[in-house]
């Protein structure tokens, strides 16, 4: 079962390798709506922060002039490059930068996206920062998805009992909940920083819809995640594998599905 890649480098440059082959896309419905209710048409500006490997940025790079890509590893960068290359997008860029470099020297924007990205900064700061970076009438755009290892089926919650084996508390990050890996622990919702912010006029749209996933899938989806399982399980990390291969193949004919819940807010300065 250990057929996937040690990382070269660091921990993230491991991180991102999976992060861009096991990250679910966003559903092109979502990318519809964006593209018709903001009227992209292929002119302005675009800045994805905290871009990941691209799976906002790429997307949408057919709708804008020019996309900028953020993100504070330089692994998750030379992924979203290569899915870039490999889409035939030519008009994207991207920069090893955080949200704390914001405003930075990146110029003005007609859209700002974050996909699963918001609740790892200084929202509030974010957000002041952006005022001198978004156009008048430009739009911020906050999409967060339900994750794979926040469990509400038997599959995933069986999954979650074989990492808890693995990882004794102790070895768990600080900034995690009980019961709940990957998840950070300020649970403020997004929409209460959009209201105090110079974005206060807030729109919020639901898709659900359902994802099937492959056991090959699952693994490599838990090494993407910010806990840095595939370090923490060390020699373990096949044993681990087979495991969750042994109890995920044999529900694998009848279908590993997850009911998916994806919560975008949109928010613009006040009319």
């Amino acid at each position: 079962m250990n057929d996937f890649p040690e990382p070269s480098g660091g921990l993230f440059e491991g991180a991102a390798w999976h992060y861009a082959r096991y990250r679910p896309d966003y559903p092109q419905v979502f990318i519809d709506d964006l593209v018709a209710r903001y009227q992209l048409d292929g002119t302005g500006r675009l800045l994805d922060l905290g871009c990941g490997t691209g799976q906002l940025a790429i997307p949408l790079a057919a709708h804008v002039a020019e996309v900028i890509g953020l993100d504070p590893e330089p692994g998750m960068l030379t992924e979203a490059a290569r899915c870039a290359e490999e889409a035939g997008v030519t008009n994207t860029v991207w920069h090893q930068a955080g949200s704390t470099d914001l405003p930075g020297e990146f110029g003005r924007f007609r859209m700002v996206t974050m996909g699963r990205s918001f609740h790892w900064m200084d929202r509030e700061q974010v957000l002041l920062s952006l005022d001198a970076m978004v156009d008048r009438h430009g739009v911020i755009v906050l999409a967060n998805d339900s994750c794979l290892i926040r469990p509400t089926t038997p599959w995933q919650q069986s999954v979650e009992a074989i990492q808890y084996r693995y990882l004794p508390p102790q070895q768990l990050p600080a900034d995690t909940l009980p019961g709940r890996l990957d998840t950070p622990a300020d649970h403020q919702p997004h929409d209460d920083f959009l209201a105090n912010s110079p974005f206060p006029q807030v729109n919020r749209s639901i898709y659900e819809f359902i994802r099937q996933w492959t056991t090959h899938q699952v693994i490599g989806y838990l090494y993407s995640t910010s806990l840095p399982l595939r370090r923490l399980l060390g020699n373990r990390r096949a044993d681990f594998e087979q495991e969750v291969a042994d109890t995920l193949r044999p529900l694998e004919p009848h279908g590993l599905l997850e009911p998916v819940r994806l919560e975008v807010f949109t928010a613009t300065r006040a009319s």
